[in-house]
């Protein structure tokens, strides 16, 4: 994992690739652009190149245009390059902080509510809706002050970030604030869960960061407010899915189930839609059934990493710009398997010819196919009863255009494009224990406290 928590300060790019974000977006995919022939070349020579993953800061508002109405700051405020980068985890900040002891602040004011954007954050707000929802997570950045004329100034130590001194012979500890004090606290939970699964890929680690984030209940007042589904992912564009819990992150509860799959597709055989996986999971399916019309939540996000296209021409588009992408949906409680096939079909059709997206089942999802299906990592929530989602076990991830379907020879499918897929199921308000049927199913020792 490497973290870096420096941008460029331009605002031109809005969501587009550029060579930055490209370099990122390569070394990600373990690759790297060669000048001389405008193309990818491997870092190794082996058939599995060396994935890595990439935390990077959101950007700063520049300290001069630190405002008191900083949600309206923020959102007109686009993420700096190479922030927008497809493979990489971008950090925004928020914070909690809000409570000055300094007497030398006694007539200041926090300018951000607890739980609230950080009014240092950037956003994607601007973003073009071809490209990825950034920032992906968000980090406690700290807050600034107001006086009572209106005023903003910086740094309030009650309301910053405590952290070590690079030069420990001067002085131990420091202050520090804004998205690159959000960006460390991202990479440091990634090291945490690869410490704990070391077999976990880049692409895994960046999947259960933003799986186990949640949004406070100062950013569900403003999601609550949104009249649809593209005004949420304007919300998501601000606040990414929220901030991550590291117990989250690292563990299932007996009312939280969380499953992990990493495999390997081929997108594209000779030009055309290759192939298409099929997860029949095992489903807590007798738990489900016995609560009924209790309320459940299923999460699921699909995380992998994209070449880039080696030519600058192909950066305007994002069908041009990845080398395949990857779509996830769920079996309907009433669909039969062949229904359920021949709904994927259509729909990967429908967006390889840039048709909008229609039917299935996204309306029931909390941002729909349009909203998530941006970037190449797609994260969504389905809120059904009980009884529903005991039918709905079966979980589809096929492939959609990129470059690579239309440049046969450097297609590169037939290595496989990686991929990780985590599932979760929720049971908020109701006590029952649905991680212990699936731990039987497949085989995981259980231990009973008495």
């Amino acid at each position: 994992t490497f973290s870096m928590s420096i941008a460029a300060t331009d605002e031109r790019d809005r969501g587009q690739p550029t060579s930055w974000s490209a370099a990122i977006d390569a070394l990600a995919a373990g690759r790297s652009f060669d000048p001389s022939t405008q193309g990818l070349n491997y870092l190794d020579d082996g058939d599995n190149p060396a994935q890595r993953l990439f935390v990077l800061c959101a950007g700063n508002i520049d300290q001069t245009a630190l405002s008191v109405d900083h949600l309206d700051r923020s959102d007109i405020d686009p993420i700096h390059d190479p922030g927008q980068a497809w493979n990489a985890l971008t950090v925004g900040a928020m914070t909690e902080k809000s409570v000055i002891s300094d007497p030398a602040w006694a007539s200041w004011q926090p300018v951000a509510r607890p739980g609230e954007l950080s009014p240092w954050s950037t956003t994607g707000v601007t973003f073009a809706e071809a490209w990825p929802i950034k920032p992906d997570v968000v980090f406690e950045g700290g807050n600034v002050v107001m006086n009572p004329m209106g005023g903003v100034d910086f740094p309030c130590t009650d309301l910053s970030l405590l952290t070590t001194n690079f030069k420990p012979s001067e002085k131990f500890f420091v202050s520090s604030w804004a998205t690159s004090a959000a960006t460390a606290q991202a990479a440091r939970l990634a090291a945490l869960i690869s410490a704990d699964y070391p077999s976990y890929w880049p692409e895994t680690l960046r999947a259960l960061v933003v799986h186990s984030a949640e949004w406070s209940s100062q950013m569900q007042t403003h999601l609550r407010g949104a009249s649809g589904k593209r005004a949420r992912a304007k919300l998501v564009q601000r606040y990414g899915f929220g901030v991550p819990n590291a117990e989250r992150a690292l563990r299932s509860a007996n009312d939280a189930l969380t499953l992990v799959a990493q495999s390997r597709i081929r997108p594209f055989i000779k030009g055309k839609m290759g192939e298409l996986h099929f997860f029949d999971l095992p489903w807590p399916r007798d738990v489900l059934a016995e609560l009924g019309a209790s309320p459940v939540r299923l999460r699921i996000t699909l995380s992998y990493f994209i070449e880039p296209n080696p030519g600058r021409r192909g950066w305007k588009h994002r069908h041009r710009y990845a080398s395949h992408g990857l779509r996830f949906e769920v079996k309907g409680p009433t669909e039969s398997p062949e229904e359920f096939r021949k709904r994927l079909n259509k729909q990967a059709l429908e967006e390889d010819e840039a048709k909008p997206s229609k039917g299935g089942d996204s309306s029931e999802w909390y941002l729909g196919a349009q909203a998530r299906n941006r970037g190449s990592l797609h994260s969504d929530f389905l809120s059904c009863n009980a009884a529903d989602l005991a039918e709905r076990g079966v979980i589809a991830v096929y492939p959609v255009s990129g470059w690579w379907k239309d440049q046969p020879k450097r297609d590169r499918s037939e290595r496989g494009a990686r991929y990780a897929l985590v599932v979760s199921i929720e049971t908020p308000g109701v006590e029952t224990d649905i991680w212990t049927p699936v731990a039987a199913q497949v085989g995981i020792p259980i231990s009973i406290k008495t």
